[in-house]
């Protein structure tokens, strides 16, 4: 049996438990269970705060864990990243009150620069030969500049709305996160083997997003053309219709960019044009 950290609460804490369940795991959801067991997997879910995830994995507390990525490089624990997970995505950026003007990178010299992340901030610093404070803040980080704490920040930025409510502006961008994957390197080969299950389920899962599996009735002699526009994961599956001289193209294509392919194959003569939604893609 494998064991699993994920975050206790908050967002990242509900994609994961919706990742798990998607990839057809039965997780029992308390709030008042630091550990919990999966019925129909070899696998239990410990709950952590996402900053302890990464040590419980490199102390093989857990064998896996899920988190931020830029929790992972921060902590600068010894795990191993197996997987990008495709959601929780944010940046990591440096930030400045709106009213300084901002000519590169150098502007920090000299500056008090606050932040959760003084690791990666440091090693930045460090590659630009900037001379700056690094002042550690455990939370409310962007309020620092506003009430004379700090010159600038580094911190975590999605939409970028707080930062406009706190008078600031992002200027440098350090690190793209997203939710992984990871693992302790030294595993067992048994344990390894349940793990490489469990990502063969999340790659279903995460093939499955942003596509769509379309059912197509059109002429025979357009079938060449259709399939330039839609050519499919490898090649449009074809099957004959009652009605002489027409057949029926199924094929998974990306979401992305498709009313415009539609509208085409339309004016090629296309009927019965079905588009359905896709819960799993293994290869």
């Amino acid at each position: 049996m494998i064991r699993i950290a994920i975050q206790a609460k908050g967002r990242l804490s509900e994609e994961s438990l919706d990742l798990l369940a998607e990839s057809g795991l039965s997780i029992e959801v308390s709030k008042r269970k630091l550990l919990t067991k999966c019925g129909d997997f070899p696998m239990e879910v410990l709950y952590l705060r996402d900053d302890d995830i990464p040590e419980a994995v490199a102390m093989g507390v857990a064998h896996i864990g899920i988190v931020g990525h830029n929790v992972v490089v921060e902590s600068e624990a010894k795990v191993e990243v197996l997987q990008k997970l495709g959601f929780s995505k944010c940046r990591l950026s440096l930030a400045i009150p709106k009213s300084q003007e901002y000519s590169g990178c150098s502007y920090f010299n000299g500056k008090r620069v606050a932040t959760s992340y003084p690791n990666i901030l440091e090693t930045y610093f460090k590659e630009n030969k900037i001379d700056a404070s690094i002042q550690k803040i455990a939370g409310s980080v962007e309020v620092t500049p506003s009430v004379g704490m700090a010159d600038a920040i580094l911190d975590i930025v999605s939409s970028g709305g707080t930062l406009v409510v706190n008078g600031l502006k992002e200027v440098e961008t350090l690190f793209q996160s997203q939710a992984v994957l990871i693992a302790n390197p030294n595993l067992e080969s048994t344990n390894r083997e349940i793990v490489d299950q469990l990502i063969s389920r999340f790659q279903a899962v995460q093939r499955s997003r942003g596509m769509k599996y379309l059912l197509i009735n059109l002429p025979e002699s357009k079938v060449d053309e259709a399939s330039i526009i839609i050519p499919g994961m490898r090649s449009p599956t074809i099957l004959p219709l009652a009605q002489e001289g027409w057949c029926s193209m199924h094929v998974v294509v990306e979401e992305k960019g498709l009313w415009p392919k539609l509208e085409k194959l339309k004016t090629m003569g296309a009927e019965g044009i079905l588009v359905l939604s896709l819960d799993k893609v293994l290869p």
